[in-house]
């Protein structure tokens, strides 16, 4: 089935010209808003980024490589940029990188005086390929003690006087003095390592010098499973690094191909050596539709949940807002109570909902709201708003392809619920919904050599909705490298990339999948439901710190239960919009909203337990509102739902996407856990 964009197209004046730092040939539609390497392209393009386990620098013609030290202080952790070594042509001071090429796991930048470096996320090597002969340069800001040359020049091993060892790798014999001079020209491949471990680690770094990575890819053929494809050159097997999360869901083909004397910390944990061309990551599958996983079986609780219901319909009124986000916060918080009234058993009132949602609904997909429209950004390959492309503030930054899929999340719950309970209404403006799904969430065109379509798995098991061409990058947000999304657009920051809301990130992907069941689409119902099992993964890892945790260190674990917002390069504990000390919305910001995956991003209940208990005495404060509290509560009934429920009826408010309601439903369906 061939569906068209229905939106009106836009070439907005907001978001930045795409970069002359991208190669001619990748400036086409559509362009990549919120991948890891962003910093490269962005504004001079000198900003670093962390490509596991260095911190990568682009400046000057040349390329820094920075083995970062830490800084932990209860608030935040970051990791500190020094050019430990610094790669260039002798000739290239005065010119620019560009990038060349870039997939799933990897960009290559290519440098004045033809240096072409693959930068793949996890390798513990930076290759540099010199395909003509070059003046090569190394530079460190750091005073160079040693340099010993061994192997016919081939091996270099570089000491510096701030503890660190250097291994620079060459294909060719290449004649390098002790302040770091190259003598003549040098054609082939350089690659530098960092040795961090002992006599082991050298040897293993020497036996692998010789394959290394080109391009990586992400292949997503099999529900709830990733696997890693790198293309590489040179000969020999390929080690890379994994991360905790990685080992975690890794299938180890056999025991030799762990590498655990090659460890490297990272800002993700610690990184172990894993040798092979593939891997093969594997998830637990979860089963989530529209409703509770269990149910409500007591008719008194049946008939608490009716009462609230009544009234909560009874006071849907026009939504009045024009924010993208608040408003697909308001539809789907009518979703919710349609689907509660289906899971209670009141079909009467149902209807009432379904022609809210309709009015609601229709006028984002007519654009007849007036207040905001969604419109199709032909600069980029993205939706966009008529209020964000206008004022760069407007719907959180929307039009600098900030927070794609949680607005559009939203607006693809309440579109699935609502194609569910009228499927007219859903076959009219499938086109609509399938673009708001597709802006975060296309998987279908690659810009690998080696590509294959995700789909072939699923391609008898129904229709195959198709584009004419291209509209939106691949997986817009999602970062197969680390496993969760990126919220943070075309905006360059010190510490790349961003996300603060774990949890409206699995609503999206959650949404995506139900979207899928509405339409009877198992493919976008399975790769729906595999990013959620994945999102949810990386945020219990990496945003949820249980008091035991060995993540991070203990100057920040020791008083965080929980990650404010999580950057490539740093953990912060407070909020965009509140600051660190401000638990109950910290702790809100990663529950909202709750829906039946709630359950499985919180399924472990002592660390339940201690996010509760380190947030319950903040709510003496006078200035926590209903709202906040809504969601600590909500928490509390996975282990207290009696007390719980006792400190939900004493509200008198709720947040804008929640409702006594769902409250009730929630802690109901947790009674008898």
């Amino acid at each position: 089935m061939l569906l068209e964009q229905p939106f009106p197209t836009i070439n907005s004046s907001i978001a930045p010209e795409p970069s002359a730092l991208l190669a001619p040939s990748l400036r086409q539609l559509p362009l990549p808003t919120n991948a890891a390497w962003l910093n490269f392209i962005l504004n001079e393009g000198t900003a670093p980024e962390y490509i596991h386990p260095y911190l990568i620098q682009c400046k000057d013609g040349g390329l820094s490589i920075s083995y970062p030290s830490r800084v932990a202080d209860p608030n935040y952790i970051y990791q500190a940029f020094v050019p430990n070594l610094t790669v260039l042509c002798n000739n290239s001071i005065y010119g620019k990188h560009v990038v060349t090429y870039y997939d799933d796991l990897s960009v290559t930048i290519e440098f004045p005086g033809g240096m072409q470096v693959p930068l793949v996320r996890g390798s513990p090597y930076v290759t540099l390929v010199f395909n003509d002969p070059a003046p090569l340069q190394f530079l460190s800001k750091e005073t160079v003690l040693t340099v010993a040359s061994v192997d016919n020049c081939t091996k270099h091993t570089v000491t510096l006087n701030n503890g660190q060892t250097w291994l620079i790798y060459t294909s060719d014999p290449l004649s390098l003095s002790t302040d770091l001079t190259v003598n003549g020209h040098f054609k082939g491949v350089v690659r530098v390592a960092l040795l961090t471990g002992n006599l082991r680690a050298e040897e293993i770094l020497d036996r692998f010098r010789s394959a290394y990575p080109l391009q990586g890819h992400a292949d997503l053929s099999v529900p709830f499973q990733v696997k890693y494809e790198w293309k590489k050159a040179g000969w020999g097997g390929l080690l890379m690094l994994s991360l905790p999360m990685h080992r975690d869901l890794m299938l180890y083909p056999s025991s030799d191909c762990i590498q655990l004397s090659v460890t490297y910390r990272s800002m993700d944990g610690d990184m172990v050596g894993v040798v092979g061309d593939s891997w093969t990551l594997n998830r637990t599958p979860i089963s989530v539709g529209w409703h509770s996983s269990k149910g409500i079986s007591d008719q008194q609780q049946r008939g608490a949940i009716a009462v609230a219901l009544m009234k909560d319909v009874a006071a849907l009124s026009e939504i009045t807002t024009g924010s993208s986000y608040f408003y697909g916060k308001a539809v789907a918080r009518a979703a919710r109570l349609a689907l509660i009234a289906e899971e209670v058993g009141a079909p009467d009132i149902l209807v009432r909902i379904r022609d809210f949602l309709d009015q609601s609904m229709t006028p984002w997909m007519e654009g007849t709201l007036g207040k905001n429209a969604f419109l199709y950004d032909e600069k980029w390959g993205a939706l966009t708003t008529k209020n964000s492309c206008s004022n760069p503030q407007e719907d959180f930054g929307f039009g600098l392809y900030n927070d794609h899929h949680y607005h559009l999340g939203y607006f693809c719950y309440a579109g699935a619920v609502l194609a569910k309970l009228d499927p007219t209404w859903g076959k009219r403006y499938k086109a609509h919904l399938y673009t708001m799904v597709e802006d975060f969430m296309t998987s279908d065109h690659q810009r690998m050599d080696h590509s294959r379509q995700d789909r072939h798995h699923f391609h008898h098991h129904h229709t195959k909705v198709s584009r004419s061409k291209a509209l939106f990058p691949r997986y817009r947000n999602f970062d197969f490298w680390v496993l969760h999304s990126w919220a943070g657009g075309l905006t360059e920051f010190l510490d790349g990339r961003n996300q603060e809301s774990t949890s409206e990130a699995v609503n999206a992907y959650y949404s995506a999948a139900l979207l899928g069941l509405a339409f009877g689409d198992l493919y976008l119902m399975n790769i729906g439901l595999t990013l959620t099992a994945l999102e949810i993964h990386s945020a219990q890892v990496l945003w949820h710190i249980p008091s035991h945790g060995t993540m991070y260190e203990q100057e920040f674990s020791s008083s965080q239960r929980v990650v404010g917002v999580l950057w490539a390069n740093k953990r912060d504990a407070g909020l965009w919009f509140a600051p660190a000390h401000d638990r109950p919305c910290r702790l809100g910001i990663q529950v909202l909203p709750i829906v039946p995956v709630t359950e499985i991003l919180f399924q472990d209940i002592n660390y339940v337990h201690e996010l509760v208990e380190w947030t319950l005495p903040d709510l003496s404060r006078a200035d926590v509102s209903d709202g906040w509290r809504g969601f600590v509560y909500a928490l509390q009934a996975i282990y207290a739902p009696e007390e719980a429920l006792q400190n939900v009826l004493k509200l008198s408010s709720h947040d804008d996407g929640n409702s006594l309601t769902n409250l009730l439903w929630w802690i109901y369906t947790r009674w008898s856990w």
